[in-house]
């Protein structure tokens, strides 16, 4: 009995070593970046350990280096409450504005100077890493700031990640933060492998480390070959901590973690321009994406002082990049048809890679936004996208012109229906007035089904629809029955069902849902909600005079003529009666307040979101307990910025509100349940 009892202790002994052997050299390859061994060697010291662990799997530890990759995909993700938030940032986009930011901290902490740390701003999925005795035990994402995804076992695929910290200086319980990032390499071989067998592409470097940390198998997420910057020290326990930033991030290091070695200490906002000025034109070299520089005070306790404006530490500023621009060739113009009837130019382009993803297309806004920046077909044109940002040509390059370049004209005739065009008198877009025109009437009927979110019945099957003639218009959605659907090429009985049954969830939505949804000119999702919880009722709206409806807070003179002409249209008139008939609900229900885990909290909504219209976005937020309003104040919590953002994005940076682009407010729906 002794003699096993011995075995036991040796290969335990044996197995301890051989974990302190490969932690170190995992150390020395992913932190210091200069290995100390051969790969054969580095895998004979796993062969070992795993023989060990293979015959005596009682000593299997969960730091153990064998466990990076875990054998059991995870059921769901948990929630992890954060002990400390984890904020978002304000944003300066020039020096003056870092500079106003300098002068209020200055003043505020009654300071003359601070020294500040200055780090790369990684575009990557900010992550919560919290260690006791040293040893990895819970990694998070950040959620909302408060609550996260419990992630521990993706991030011990993560190799650079330590599972044991070295040495015996960090306190019983720690939490530190930092940047899960894919190497670009890494991003092109992914996205390469996944041409090959067919499936989606990833947009950028940020989206794919996204998707990877949120795989509910592990040995996915360790087949990205994801990494980490740590960035910050979170909370501590039971220990003492450096009193500056610029030691903490030394002291991490130490211990193990893996800090940027581009992180620099300034005392002058000017000298930090300069800096910044230098990493503008070097950034596109690194193997990693950045979009700015972050800027924080040493001092960390001036942190405490200082504290925090909304949801923002007044202590920290992240200093963005100009939007990434590329030079291409304009192709060719062509002309969208809008759901309204304008005609909405946009350049056709030789593909070009701007900001990681590659661009073919780019928007063009109006003939009279052409003519001013003077766009013609065959320049060389300069294309901006700024984040997940649509496209848009900047200008061309008119040194570049040969004389081949061809001037631009908006065609006087619609191209779906070739009717002639018209401009209202004031408006810089033509319209084409054919309310019976086919790239209307289909643009209409996307944004319908979008709106009044009919699962299922999204443009392929809004197209077939209209092709087979079995709808006209969007409304005769609602008159269509189980043996019409099933007579159509690949549509069963059971996705006909489930179309049916969307169908009829949508005639409950909301007056300020169907109002948006009818595609009235220049009433947005906004304007609709407002005029909804003004007149209360569709008929009010629709006898309303153009005066009456301008006294409504935030209506226009043109918002208010343009709801008058579309309810005095003889064709309008009838598409209202036949909702009518299809029995969807004219009157705006009474709000109710529900509670929920966002209760307290206020959403606005601006720019266009791919993965849902706003009107759902709103409704979602609704659910959790949320307001959504339709305009910033001081009181809204949050901005939730799609693509093409209107002013609401600098009311929102005015105020202090955090901004959400649409992967943080779909993680922040995701942290609470809901899948979109």
């Amino acid at each position: 009995m002794s003699c096993g009892i011995d075995h036991v202790q040796e290969a335990k002994l044996s197995a301890e070593e051989l974990r302190s052997q490969i932690n170190y050299h995992d150390y020395l390859y992913y932190v210091r970046d200069a290995p100390a061994l051969s790969d054969a060697e580095y895998d004979e010291l796993m062969r070992r350990l795993r023989a060990i662990e293979a015959h005596y799997p009682e000593l299997i530890t969960p730091d153990s280096p064998t466990q990076r990759v875990a054998g059991a995909p995870i059921e769901a993700f948990g929630v992890v409450q954060h002990r400390e938030p984890l904020l978002s940032l304000a944003n300066a986009f020039n020096f003056q504005q870092l500079q106003a930011w300098y002068r209020r901290a200055t003043t505020m902490a009654g300071a003359d100077h601070f020294d500040m740390v200055v780090e790369p701003k990684i575009d990557g999925l900010a992550v919560s890493l919290v260690y006791e005795d040293g040893r990895f035990v819970q990694g998070a994402t950040r959620g909302d700031g408060y609550r996260g995804e419990n992630i521990t076992e993706n991030v011990r695929t993560i190799r650079s990640v330590p599972m044991q910290l070295r040495g015996g200086l960090c306190p019983p319980q720690m939490e530190v933060r930092g940047e899960i990032y894919m190497p670009k390499p890494a991003f092109e071989r992914l996205n390469n492998g996944r041409a090959d067998r067919g499936e989606p592409l990833f947009a950028n470097p940020r989206n794919a480390a996204a998707g990877s940390v949120r795989q509910l198998d592990p040995r996915v997420t360790a087949s990205r070959k994801l990494d980490i910057w740590v960035y910050q020290l979170g909370w501590t326990e039971g220990g003492q901590a450096p009193a500056t930033h610029w030691e903490t991030l030394h002291w991490l290091r130490e211990l193990g973690f893996r800090t940027n070695p581009e992180i620099r200490r300034f005392d002058d906002p000017g000298r930090i321009e300069h800096h910044y000025r230098q990493w503008v034109e070097r950034r596109h070299g690194l193997e990693y994406e950045v979009d700015g520089m972050v800027v924080k005070i040493d001092q960390k306790h001036y942190w405490d002082e200082l504290g925090f404006v909304g949801r923002e530490p007044r202590w920290a500023i992240a200093y963005k990049f100009p939007p990434i621009q590329a030079t291409t060739t304009l192709k060719k113009i062509e002309i969208n048809v809008g759901r309204t009837g304008s005609l909405n130019p946009f350049a056709i382009l030789e593909p070009v890679q701007v900001g990681g993803v590659v661009v073919k297309q780019a928007t063009l806004h109006n003939e009279h936004d052409i003519r001013r920046k003077d766009i013609r077909e065959r320049d060389t044109v300069i294309v901006q996208r700024a984040g997940d940002v649509i496209p848009q040509v900047v200008g061309p390059v008119v040194s570049r012109r040969t004389g081949k370049e061809k001037r631009y004209r908006l065609p006087k005739r619609c191209p779906a229906c070739k009717t002639e065009a018209v401009r209202p008198e004031g408006e810089a877009m033509a319209y084409c007035p054919n309310v019976s025109c086919p790239a209307q009437i289909y643009r209409w009927t996307t944004h319908f089904t979008g709106v009044m979110d009919i699962e299922g019945l999204g443009e392929q099957w809004a197209g077939i629809l209209l092709e087979t003639g079995l709808i006209k218009d969007p409304v005769d959605i609602y008159f269509l029955t189980q043996e019409q659907l099933v007579e159509l090429p690949r549509m069963g009985p059971v996705l006909a069902e489930k179309i049916l049954k969307n169908i009829a969830a949508s005639r409950e939505r909301s007056l300020g849902t169907l109002l948006f949804a009818l595609g009235i000119r220049h009433v947005g999702g906004e304007v609709a909600q407002v005029l909804a919880e003004h007149f209360r009722t569709l008929d009010a709206i629709a006898v309303a005079g153009a005066e009456e409806i301008r006294e409504v807070e935030g209506i226009g003179p043109r918002i208010a003529e343009s709801v008058c002409a579309y309810f005095r249209d003889p064709q309008k008139r009838e598409i209202i009666e036949k909702l009518r008939r299809a029995g969807v609900r004219f009157q705006q229900p009474e709000r109710k307040r529900r509670e929920g885990p966002l209760s307290g909290q206020s959403f606005v909504f601006t720019g266009t979101l791919a993965a849902m219209p706003r009107s759902r976005g709103e409704r979602l937020v609704q659910d959790l307990g949320a307001e959504a309003g339709g305009s910033v104040t001081r009181k809204t919590t949050y901005l939730v910025a799609g693509a093409d953002p209107g002013s609401k994005l600098q009311k929102a940076q005015s105020h202090g509100t955090a901004v959400l682009d649409e992967d943080a407010f779909l993680r922040l729906l995701r942290e609470h349940g809901v899948e979109v």
